[in-house]
This record gives C-alpha cells, sequence and structure tokens, in this order.
C-alpha cells in the first residue's frame, strides 16, 4: 500500500522493483536515512530520492509525529514501551556522544515496533501448545524465525493445524490490546521450511 501511494501505481500487479523501493524507503526513513544514503541504496539521483522523503512525510503525517514522540519520550527517560506496555530501555539516549544520542533516537522510533511484533509472537508461542491439544492435533511448534513458527505435523493433519496456528496467531494480541489493523497471517504447508516459502 506504501508503494500504490507514494507511486502512484495500484497494488494489484505492481512490479517487484517498485514494492522494493517502497520497501528501503519505508525501513529507511525508520532509521534515519538521508537523501545521499536512499540514493545510493536505490541507484537514483540524490535529489530523487530526496523528493521520496518529501513525498513520504506528505502522504504518511504521522510517521513523523510518531518519530518525534518517540524521540522526546528516550530523550526524557531513556526508554520507549511497546502498545503491551513493556519497556524497552535504552540508555545510549543518555550518552556523551551524538552519535549514541543519534543511536538512540533511531532505535527509539523502531523498538515499539518490532516491541511490539516479539511481544505477539511470544504470546502466540505460549498459547499454542495448548491450542494444538485442544484441538486433538499431533503437529508440534519447532521454532521461531523472526515473526515465522515453524511446526512439524503428519502430512493428514497440515490444513487443520495451519487453521488452528493461523487464529492462535492473529488474535494473540487479545484481549490485552485491541488493534486498528488486523493482523494477517499466511501459512503454507511443504516437506521443509524452505519450500514452505
Amino acid at each position: 500500500m506504501t508503494a500504490s501511494e507514494m507511486f502512484g501505481v495500484p497494488v494489484e500487479g505492481m512490479p517487484a522493483e517498485t514494492r522494493r523501493r517502497a520497501k528501503a524507503i519505508n525501513f529507511g526513513i525508520v532509521y534515519g536515512i538521508s537523501a545521499f544514503g536512499l540514493s545510493n541504496q536505490l541507484g537514483i539521483p540524490r535529489e530523487e530520492a530526496g523528493a521520496y522523503i518529501k513525498t513520504y512525510f506528505e502522504r504518511f503525517p504521522g510517521i513523523r509525529t510518531y518519530m518525534d514522540r518517540m524521540q522526546q519520550q528516550v530523550r526524557s527517560q531513556a526508554f520507549v514501551t511497546t502498545i503491551f506496555g513493556r519497556k524497552v530501555h535504552i540508555p545510549a539516549a543518555r550518552g556523551k556522544s551524538q552519535a549514541e544520542r543519534s543511536f538512540a533516537d533511531r532505535a527509539a522510533i523502531n523498538a515499539p515496533i518490532q516491541g511490539a511484533a516479539a511481544d505477539v509472537i511470544r504470546r502466540a508461542m505460549v498459547r499454542m501448545p495448548g491450542a494444538l491439544r485442544d484441538a486433538g492435533l499431533t503437529g508440534r511448534m519447532l521454532l521461531q524465525v523472526h515473526d515465522e513458527l515453524v511446526f512439524e505435523a503428519p502430512e493428514a493433519e497440515a490444513d487443520r493445524l495451519i487453521a488452528v496456528a493461523r487464529e492462535v496467531m492473529e488474535t494473540a494480541h487479545e484481549p490485552a490490546v485491541s488493534l486498528s489493523v488486523p493482523l494477517v497471517v499466511e501459512a503454507r504447508a511443504a516437506a521443509n521450511w524452505d519450500d514452505a516459502h
């Protein structure tokens, strides 16, 4: 959707290169990328990269507000919180050097987002064994890889396990937090993790 907003192209049938550029802009801005850095990353002129950054903040003004709020919070408290209220301490906010404090600003912007994702996946992992057992499934959760859970199950259980796992993961934030944007889980069954991608 960001790519569609930024470049005025429909989401359906969007070229992979357009998605890649939007992803670079999204993540780059959160990490404080400059027009120079974005131009290098995308292989485009600095002026074009600067225009992308300017357009991004014009189209998504709430992001600038969020970034400023997180930077102010970390400067005054040396921590930020996830949507679940978990504190993420960032001692570099009290650092002596500008480099340390700049790192803290970037970490303060990222930590509530990544931290909330980590909170959600942990909540799903805690609930998963019971949900699988209650569904009468013998499959088991093997491991977590970032925002993914990997399971092992008999082939005959795959579809049912996917349905249970999807339900647990998509509702893991409840009842603690109500989200205005639904969590959507993609799931696939395959002989191995690589083939599932």
